[in-house]
């Protein structure tokens, strides 16, 4: 084994990365795996990373149709590790970089924060909603398929001399990962899980595995989301400092501007578009939109209107869908306690999501009228809010499908 010459990460500061990967990994098979011997695989990784002998694993490719349909890369878990590593330096300087109204993969930031952000822009630049003021939203087109690693390596090795301060041997380091991460090409080495039709569904221009050279992220890590702030942060201070709008948000690849001359916002699109071709990055031509406030605007799958913001179809579409897929096991008095828990956990994650809008009157008829729910009120019941379900303390539920099914199973 080579001799370690000079440590660059230390075993407590891997430690620490491998403490935040595995919080929301602990029930993985990856996970189990690698705790299994956890002192072991973490010297090992210690090791590769000092004597810069590490190589990426191999990741885990499946298709997720919901929300939308997207390809995802699940790096294999001591890859994370690194991940979290190489973030865990760098994030406090990141955050600095980020004008406050880019809401992705941010903490206290997120779509919530998005939505509400936009209403209340909405509402300061017409006034408390009594003067005119339009609505720019568009969508960049295939984003992470075109991201250009080497464009974005230029970013983020000025960033790490810059910003973080590095250089010499640990900026050396430093870009051992950074080429470690960035130039990994997981479509070639990748293990398929589910089935090769379900990329039928899937435009090829959305796909790592039709990607050219040298282009494209894989959905799935954490660094290809702060990655992707980074390679579009340039275009926020553009939109803010040059243009001078004072209204602006976006998630991903997703933004809007606002502004009160529906003139001023027709005429920034051409400036719009020139800024973006410099990273390679094109609007969506089917997905910009340009409306008065009073028609409303979808954003992050809301609808925000004057005085209140709902949620979108997709969301309610959504749960009527997860609602369907247990109907036949309360139908068929199959429902076992955990497949119960599990769906008042499912129903209550969406009430608490639609609460925080106005959403009294969709929430009551999602719970009342919706027929894939009344099964479930044999076993439990709604609040009057109808933004919480619960099991009666007292019911018994007979599990058909255990062994011992006659067993009664108090929940």
């Amino acid at each position: 084994m080579k001799k370690v010459k000079k440590i660059y990460v230390s075993y407590d500061e891997l430690y620490k990365a491998y403490l935040d990967c595995r919080k929301r990994k602990r029930n993985t098979r990856n996970e189990i795996i690698f705790e299994i011997d956890e002192n072991v695989n973490l010297l090992k990784l210690w090791y590769e990373i000092n004597t810069f002998t590490y190589l990426v694993g191999n990741s885990i490719c499946f298709i997720v149709k919901k929300p939308v349909c997207r390809e995802i890369f699940a790096a294999d878990f001591r890859d994370r590790i690194l991940h979290h590593l190489f973030m865990n330096r760098i994030i406090k300087y990141v955050e600095k970089e980020f004008i406050d109204d880019a809401y992705s993969c941010r903490v206290g930031k997120g779509t919530q924060y998005g939505v509400k952000r936009l209403y209340e822009n909405v509402k300061e630049c017409s006034d408390s909603f009594t003067k005119d003021c339009y609505i720019l939203k568009c969508d960049l087109k295939s984003f992470f398929m075109n991201i250009n690693k080497d464009i974005l390596f230029d970013k983020l090795y000025k960033f790490l001399i810059e910003n973080c301060k590095y250089s010499g041997d640990e900026l050396i380091f430093m870009t051992f990962l950074l080429r470690s991460i960035l130039y990994d090409e997981p479509e070639k080495k990748c293990i398929i899980k589910g089935s090769i039709s379900d990329w039928n569904l899937l435009p090829k221009e959305k796909s790592l595995f039709y990607s050219r050279k040298n282009k494209g992220l894989p959905i799935g890590n954490l660094t290809s989301q702060i990655f992707a702030n980074l390679y579009l942060s340039y275009f926020d201070h553009f939109i803010v400092e040059e243009l001078g709008f004072k209204y602006y948000g976006r998630y991903v690849d997703d933004f809007y501007i606002i502004h009160e001359n529906k003139n001023v916002l027709l005429k920034s699109i051409k400036s719009i578009r020139e800024k973006l071709l410099e990273s390679e990055v094109t609007l969506h031509p089917k997905k910009l939109y340009l409306q008065h406030y009073k028609h409303g605007v979808s954003f992050l799958g809301h609808v925000i209107k004057p005085n209140r913001i709902y949620i979108g179809n997709r969301t309610k579409g959504n749960f009527y869908d997860m609602t369907k897929k247990y109907y036949n096991m309360f139908e068929n008095n199959t429902i076992t306690r955990i497949e119960l828990n599990n769906f008042v956990s499912s129903v209550n994650s969406y009430l608490g999501f639609m609460k925080n809008y106005n959403t009294y009157n969709i929430r009551k008829k999602m719970l009342l009228k919706n027929k894939y729910m009344w099964p479930f009120y044999e076993f439990g019941y709604t609040n009057i809010y109808f933004d919480k379900i619960s099991i009666k303390k007292k019911k018994i539920i007979y599990n058909i499908n255990h062994e011992n099914y006659n067993k009664k199973c108090g929940v």
